[in-house]
């Protein structure tokens, strides 16, 4: 393996400091089943140039990436929390399991959840945060639907009307899924969907964002997982 090579597949491993204010970046899938955030990318004819999130550019071969997608989610520097703050998130809701069985959409979510395999309890307490079960809901980060799918994930599950119940729930349910299975476990999940796989494997861990924190905590104690 080249100098090139190495310095590329190397560079997932690198945690890098996010800026202070938010902005666009990119997700590279690299060959080696690793990802890494940056800044932008460019293409140079067999290469492809990537812009660092700390400075600096690296030049890696086209055959050591698989895709880039569009990081849709900002990555502002996280603020510092105290530990009684992190353990007792406000707002947590106390939702009977009983009439969360009675959601909209059962049908579609319980069919999704079987053929995926996730607990259909967190596919309701998902939406229910994300969406308020409102399948015309758009966030003002351009999420869409019922499940708040991001642009990029849309495509991704080539889901051509994200405001359909069916293809919204059946992608977001294969998002979940993908996210479970490559990530170790349903909190680290949950994290992702809402701040970014990139920001999960930046922190080893739920990332310290107070938004995120917040979100998975809601949702683990709707859908009554432990």
């Amino acid at each position: 393996m080249n100098r090139r090579a190495l310095l590329c597949m190397s560079l997932a491993s690198f945690v890098w400091a996010g800026s202070a204010v938010p902005a666009s970046a990119d997700i590279v899938f690299l060959s080696s089943k690793r990802t890494l955030s940056v800044k932008s990318h460019r293409i140079d004819g067999d290469s492809i140039i990537l812009t660092l999130r700390s400075g600096g550019e690296v030049t890696c071969d086209k055959s050591l990436i698989e895709k880039i997608l569009p990081d849709e989610v900002p990555y502002p520097e996280p603020q510092p929390e105290s530990a009684q703050q992190l353990q007792r998130p406000d707002a947590v809701l106390a939702v009977d399991p009983g009439l969360l069985e009675q959601t909209p959409y059962g049908e579609i979510i319980s069919a999704m959840s079987e053929a995926h395999g996730v607990d259909p309890m967190l596919v309701r307490a998902l939406i229910q945060v994300e969406s308020n079960y409102k399948a015309r809901a758009k966030s003002h980060r351009g999420a869409m639907g019922l499940m708040q799918l991001m642009p990029a994930t849309a495509r991704e599950y080539r889901v051509r009307n994200p405001y359909d119940p069916k293809a919204n729930i059946g992608a977001g349910v294969k998002h979940l899924k993908s996210l479970i299975d490559r990530l170790g476990g349903v909190p680290l999940a949950l994290a992702a969907y809402n701040a970014g796989e990139g920001a999960v494997k930046k922190f080893n861990g739920i990332p310290p964002y107070r938004e995120t924190r917040k979100y998975v905590t809601k949702i683990l104690s709707i859908a009554r997982i432990k």
